[in-house]
């Protein structure tokens, strides 16, 4: 069975891509990897809920500590660009990258985001920024097809899991207030 190391950007997100992945026939690693959530708050709510939604869903969960200095770095002259702009390319090509990383470090033989769970991503994006880095391990999967998103609702719901109500760096925090 292929291990994938899936890039948890949140517990809400990553409930039907877990499942969908085992559906695929993968064993399945979270993989929690978000440099960019502020403040140190957020980060540990998310965090909270990625580790309940693991034991929920018997599926291991792997912390990537945060470096929210150097993700800062990569975003440097970017943090008045709108939501969804070059920004936020970015933020998704730092994230992976890690995740990336990490994958090979741990052997695994895929990695995924469940970044294509959001309807507020660009999925076309996140899928070139995959293939960029690792086009033999990277599993370009939009995880909202198949009723994907309502199914991550559901489950978080289900499992009592923290549900943000923004992207999570300070910037797109400021934009939505």
């Amino acid at each position: 069975m292929p291990r994938v190391l899936l890039h948890t950007c949140c517990g809400p997100c990553a409930g039907h891509a877990v499942e969908e992945l085992r559906r695929l026939g993968h064993d399945v690693t979270l993989c929690f990897s978000n440099s960019n959530l502020a403040p140190p708050e957020e980060y540990a709510r998310r965090l909270e809920a990625a580790r309940q939604l693991s034991v929920n869903l018997h599926a291991p969960l792997i912390e990537d500590p945060p470096d929210h200095a150097a993700w800062l770095e990569a975003v440097r002259g970017l943090e008045n660009v709108p939501e969804g702009g070059e920004r936020c390319r970015r933020c998704f090509e730092f994230s992976l990258r890690h995740v990336h990383r990490l994958a090979k470090e741990q052997g695994f033989d895929a990695f995924a985001t469940t970044l294509t769970n959001s309807p507020h991503k660009s999925v076309p994006v996140i899928f070139a920024i995959g293939v960029e880095i690792d086009e033999s391990r990277f599993l370009a999967i939009d995880f909202k097809k198949r009723a994907g998103f309502q199914r991550s609702a559901t489950l978080a719901k289900e499992c009592g899991l923290y549900r943000q109500n923004y992207c999570g760096c300070e910037f797109s925090l400021t934009a939505k207030r």
